[in-house]
Parts: C-alpha cells; sequence; structure tokens
C-alpha cells in the first residue's frame, strides 16, 4: 500500500497514476489535548486507518496524479534524523572536493555519528527548495527515508525493521560551508519527503534498492543502497540508543556520489526502485 498526504492535510490511497481521496479514514484518529504525545497521529494510528482505507477505496472518489500538490507523507515527526557520509564513494569525493569539505578532514559516518535537522525544514515534493539568498554552493543530495513506525529505544539490530512504518525519497539539501551540520542543512525546504509513504509490502528488499536524481534531465547521483557503510537496520539501532524513536520519525539514510550545486529553476527529478519517483523544484527565497 502507498498511501499519500495531498492538497491540504487529504490522504490518497495511491493506485498507479491515481490517487484515491480515502481522507474519511482519518475520522477514526483519536482526538488529543494538550499536552500533545511525541510523535505523528497519522503513522501511530496506521494499521487502523489503514483497514478503513481498504474499506473506502473501492468507492471513493479519485484524481489524477498530476492534478494534486503532494505533501510530505509524515506531517507532524518528532525528528528528522540523518546520516553522513554513509556510502563510501562519497566520503572519497567528500575528500578530494575542496568545495565540500572547506578544508575538513572527511571521516566515516562512524565517527560523526548522527545529527537532527529542523522539523521546520520538511516540505514535500508539491513545494520547490528555495534557496537563501547567500553566496554559498548548495547541494542536492538524494537519499533513502525510514518512517519509523513505532515507538522504540535502545533497538536490537536484529528487530530494527520491524519498527519502520514505511520508505520515502528523501532530499537532504545542504549549504557547503565550515558550519555544523545541522544548521546548513536545515535551512527552510531543505528535508523533501515524499511523494508518498511506501508501506514494507511493497519493498522486497530495502537494502538492495536501485536510486538516481536528475538534474534538469541529467543523471548526477546513482547507487543502490547496498553500498551503505550503516545498513538500514544498523542506522535505526544505532539512532535508537541516543534517541527514543516515534511514530513518524525520519531517518535520511545518507547520499552517494555525485552530489553537485543547483540554482534557481533546476528541476530535481528523484526516483528509487518499488518507493517511487518525485519532481522537485528550486527557486529562490523571498
Amino acid at each position: 500500500m502507498r498511501l499519500c498526504r495531498f492538497d491540504g492535510n487529504r490522504l490518497g490511497l495511491v493506485m498507479g497514476d491515481e490517487v484515491a481521496d480515502v481522507s474519511a479514514a482519518l475520522e477514526i484518529l483519536p482526538a488529543l489535548r494538550w499536552p500533545l504525545p511525541y510523535g505523528d497521529l497519522l503513522i501511530a494510528n496506521l494499521d487502523k486507518v489503514r483497514s478503513r482505507v481498504e474499506a473506502l477505496a473501492v468507492t471513493a472518489p479519485r484524481k489524477q496524479l498530476d492534478q494534486i500538490k503532494l505533501d510530505s507523507p509524515v506531517a507532524n515527526p518528532s525528528k528528522i534524523i540523518a546520516a553522513p557520509v554513509n556510502y563510501m564513494k562519497h566520503v572519497e569525493e567528500a575528500r578530494a572536493d575542496a568545495g565540500i569539505n572547506f578544508g575538513a578532514d572527511i571521516k566515516t559516518i562512524d565517527h560523526y555519528g548522527l545529527f537532527l535537522k529542523s522539523n521546520t525544514s520538511l516540505i514535500g515534493p508539491g513545494e520547490a527548495v528555495r534557496l537563501p539568498n547567500i553566496e554559498r554552493r548548495m547541494d542536492h543530495e538524494i537519499e533513502l527515508a525510514l518512517i519509523i513506525g513505532k515507538e522504540g529505544y535502545r533497538i536490537p539490530e536484529a528487530q530494527a525493521l520491524d519498527y519502520v512504518a514505511g520508505y520515502a525519497l528523501s532530499l537532504d539539501m545542504v549549504i557547503r560551508g565550515p558550519e555544523d551540520r545541522s544548521w546548513r542543512k536545515s535551512y527552510d525546504t531543505f528535508s523533501v519527503v515524499g511523494p508518498w509513504l511506501t508501506m514494507p509490502d511493497e519493498v522486497k528488499d530495502p537494502g538492495n534498492l536501485d536510486f538516481w536524481i536528475k538534474v534538469n534531465g541529467e543523471t548526477k547521483q546513482a547507487s543502490n543502497t547496498r553500498y551503505l557503510i550503516f545498513g538500514l537496520a544498523k542506522l535505526i539501532s544505532y539512532a535508537s540508543q541516543a534517541y527514543r524513536l516515534y511514530p513518524g520519525d525520519i531517518i535520511m539514510t545518507g547520499t552517494p556520489e555525485g552530489v553537485g550545486p543547483v540554482a534557481a529553476g533546476d528541476v530535481m527529478d528523484c526516483w528509487i526502485d518499488q518507493v517511487g519517483e518525485m519532481k522537485v523544484g528550486v527557486t529562490l527565497a523571498t
């Protein structure tokens, strides 16, 4: 099953090139009062919602995918977790390119640990990445995103994939420079997640997925998740040693070699096998 959030918090079931509007399934979500719990309410109740979606889908009104605005499939993650330099060929290019490393000695993920991105940087593919008006190089970084489905802390690696509600594409946009990653990667619109939530039953082996990004039709990055330094289960377990994970938390798993700058007017076409494809525009912030 593939679920999307579209046109201002409507819920859709993706069926080929159509979306069935199953927003009525959201009526089963519990009402909340302050103080709100951590996590995303939809993801926390995904099993109940899914059953309702299946019942509604037969008669639900439908729209063409190209007629809707796709939002991030997760509305309220408690955190966005990201993995630095988690592909060895990206480590090598970062060491070789002064435009990436800014004089820093580039190490691997086991040296840096993970880092957090601001929730306010999150958008879906229906919005454009808005580049701030500063004189810096700003790069695309395509990554597989994991959406956590249930609360967990100090999760054993052998059980880690049981905590995944689904998969999505993500763009971990970055401003190159000497500052901490959490600063340079948390500008508004710098975390693009979409086009929808692809549930595990649609993905045969998440540890062996081809993916690519094209900018203005030219392939820039192309790799496979089997080349991750920290694989998916290890990433989840590792993250949970420090962060208590909640439903809707997003883990961006790292980007391969081929990162490069984008400019206003560019179009980024992103694809991950079995997960989906999305096009994201680039503009200047106002």
